[in-house]
């Protein structure tokens, strides 16, 4: 049994899709520290003048774990992001399949980064016709030393085998791994291309840009890019 291991990112990119769909269980790692100025509260979608940023406004006292980081529900970030998508993204071919969801997602207020991300990720995953169970590290009784924190959280899935990227593998302890009985597989990833609209490719946006574009072909997109 696979499991990956990942920070909850507000909609994510595909690559993240990707790693999911390659395990047999998925986990949210929500009980780290939050980053600052990485994906957990922001992720880019494509416009006329290319990438732009859907950013979720949040306030919490540094150092906190992500699932202690709110929201500033001051902020109109959820009237701004709905805006931004429809203009960008209302004569895409797939938009109608998607709008009553995101409609729903903008239309209800959220008091914490950890839920925002999650519903994200959870909603996202269907519709890329994923079905990988989804945990959540918070609800574990874990070590929190970092490569002992992942260690237990596949011993508690019942997991054999541990997901990595390729960037990760290089700052694992696998002595520990082995010791521990688990192998490492490693997440190999080439970002596919797809029709866009407003010219050049962009990659690395959220898995948004692609289900709009390309609806019910997005999950074999995504799976395309494996190299592994």
């Amino acid at each position: 049994m696979i499991v990956a291991i990942h920070q909850p990112q507000f909609m994510p990119w595909l690559g993240y899709f990707d790693k999911m769909d390659q395990a047999d269980c998925f986990v949210l790692l929500d009980n780290v520290q939050y980053k600052k100025n990485e994906w957990q509260n922001r992720n880019r979608i494509k416009g006329p003048q290319g990438p732009q940023w859907l950013t979720v406004p949040v306030q919490f006292k540094f150092p906190a774990l992500i699932t202690a980081v709110g929201i500033n529900g001051s902020a109109p970030w959820r009237r701004k992001q709905l805006q931004a998508l429809k203009t960008n993204y209302a004569k895409a071919p797939h938009w109608p399949l998607y709008e009553e969801f995101i409609a729903q997602f903008y239309g209800r207020e959220w008091g914490e980064l950890a839920a925002v991300n999650k519903a994200s990720v959870e909603w996202l995953r269907g519709a890329l016709g994923i079905d990988t169970p989804l945990r959540i590290a918070s609800e574990m009784e874990l070590n929190e030393e970092p490569t002992q924190r992942l260690i237990d959280i596949c011993k508690a899935v019942g997991a054999d085998a541990y997901l990595a990227g390729v960037d990760g593998k290089k700052y694992m302890d696998l002595d520990r791994f082995a010791a521990a009985g688990l192998r490492i597989v490693v997440q190999e990833y080439e970002h596919p291309t797809y029709p866009q609209l407003y010219g050049e490719f962009v990659s690395h946006l959220s898995a948004l840009d692609l289900l709009y574009n390309c609806g019910p072909e997005s999950g074999e997109i995504v799976r395309s890019g494996r190299k592994n």
